[in-house]
């Protein structure tokens, strides 16, 4: 179970900060609700970085509430003491950013290799083309676990717009199914940045987070399926003539580099570098529930901690993916270290949502909400999902909607009162809301629309209403599973 950042135990609203503006729970409400509208404000109208809007509302609304300069930066002379800023910080990237590192680089060297192309292909041979919706949509569960969304979307848009054109019919029914795998997994599973960083604030174990984003995502994913064929049959959308020839020709160029260069890449090598990690977390996380204390345990345990079970998974890939076929130790390098170059942005937000949270848990703000949402009534699990939801509908960043509703909803799970299971599913609620209506102010929206060559228009009737299947559907399943665990 990951351990609580330091210093940060519950405290009494303070008085003597630099701007003790207001007192009492209705004060601090006051300062929780202003803090949330700035936060939209510095993101949506002033187009502030998200990582600088965090901070500078972390500290706002501490300054407002009551906390003190030292006791959210410390001093100059360093008394050993922790300040909330550091050890919010601190306390949220130190097992992240290791989590967030191995499998970005996972996925990059199963990018990078061919993995990702060879996936499709077995798969739309194994389903055959009257099938290649399921194919795709398939391909982008696997792939989708180890790789980034925009990757995904990226690698595997050639091979959409192959399967569009011998298939006949809308891009819509082949390019839909991917990507409400590619979101699914993206939103729900770790290792990706939302469910990992929800897990780091809420203090729950990654196993239990796999297990019930797994149980959860997968009838949404399938609800997704159901609708993206239903849109796919009422909604023509060709095939971007210039994107698919300019796909084709690169794919031809790659598999020419390729030949006799590299042994095919076998779909039992890929899923057993996938599945390692997975296999391993749910095995530690249930080894202390099923297990006694005992060295086998221990064993157990050591393997299946995130930090080891995804160094375990990269070194397979770099050896069966890379190594045996024919890579050099400098071009296994140059592929981990570009892949890590986008991942500062990410630590940089998740670190500020933990600043964010330590903030409120210390000023007292947190508890000022707790008391109130527990008295309207609604269940942690909705009220999770609702915050998630409305936050991701206003600012449009996934990331920014889990860090900052987690943050909110922290005090509401007291420590040792609710199960890692319960928790878990809040998680998936959160992670749910944090998906739901993708629109105009979100760049993965864009990223669909250019991609696949859909109007405006034609993506707010197809990849927004699928996005919010996905993300009502999730949910559902968690609200569910929370009345019985």
């Amino acid at each position: 179970m990951l351990a609580p950042p330091t210093g940060l135990a519950a405290q009494p609203p303070h008085t003597g900060g630099l701007l003790p503006l207001i007192g009492g729970t209705g004060g601090l409400l006051t300062v929780a609700a202003l803090g949330i509208a700035l936060l939209l404000v510095l993101i949506i109208k002033a187009r502030l970085q998200p990582f600088v809007a965090l901070l500078a509302v972390s500290i706002a609304v501490g300054l407002a509430s009551g906390l003190s300069v030292t006791e959210l930066f410390g001093t100059v002379q360093k008394s050993g003491a922790v300040s909330i800023v550091e050890s919010g910080m601190g306390g949220t990237l130190g097992h992240i950013a290791v989590i967030i590192g191995l499998g970005t680089m996972l996925g990059a060297v199963l990018e990078a290799s061919g993995g990702a192309e060879a996936l499709s292909s077995r798969l739309l041979a194994l389903f055959g083309e009257r099938r290649a919706p399921l194919a795709m949509g398939m391909t982008g569960v696997l792939l989708g676990i180890p790789v980034f969304f925009d990757v995904g979307i990226f690698v595997l848009a050639p091979i959409v717009y192959a399967a569009a054109r011998r298939g006949g019919g809308s891009i819509l029914r082949y390019a839909l199914p991917m990507l409400a795998g590619l979101s699914m997994t993206h939103a729900f599973l770790p290792p990706h940045p939302g469910p990992v960083a929800a897990a780091g604030l809420l203090h729950v174990d990654l196993g239990w987070v796999i297990l019930m984003g797994a149980v959860c995502g997968i009838p949404a994913v399938l609800a997704a399926w159901a609708y993206a064929a239903w849109i796919g049959a009422r909604l023509y959308v060709p095939v971007p003539a210039g994107m698919a020839d300019a796909a084709a020709e690169a794919r031809a160029a790659v598999a020419a580099e390729r030949e006799g260069a590299e042994r095919p890449v076998s779909l039992g090598v890929l899923l057993v570098i996938i599945g390692t990690p997975l296999v391993l977390i749910l095995l530690a996380t249930f080894s202390s529930v099923a297990l006694a204390p005992s060295t086998g345990r221990s064993v157990v345990e050591f393997f299946g901690h995130p930090f080891v079970a995804l160094t375990i998974a990269l070194l397979l890939a770099y050896w069966l993916l890379g190594v045996r076929r024919g890579w050099s130790r400098t071009s296994l390098e140059a592929v981990s270290a570009a892949s890590l170059k986008p991942v500062g942005n990410i630590l940089l937000v998740v670190g500020a949502g933990g600043v964010f949270g330590a903030v409120l848990k210390a000023s007292g703000v947190a508890q000022a909400l707790a008391d109130t949402f527990a008295g309207a009534g609604l269940p942690v699990v909705v009220l999770a999902w609702l915050i998630s939801l409305v936050l991701r509908v206003a600012q449009g960043s996934a990331t920014v909607s889990i860090v900052t509703t987690a943050g909110i909803v922290a005090p509401l799970l007291p420590q040792g009162d609710v199960s890692q299971a319960r928790v878990a599913l809040v998680i998936v609620a959160i992670s749910a809301g944090s998906i739901f209506a993708s629109h105009v102010n979100d760049g993965g929206f864009w990223m669909v629309s250019k991609y696949f060559g859909i109007p405006e228009r034609e993506t707010l009737a197809s990849w927004t209403v699928l996005e919010s299947v996905l993300s009502v559907a999730g949910f559902a399943v968690a609200g569910v599973l929370s009345l019985v665990v």
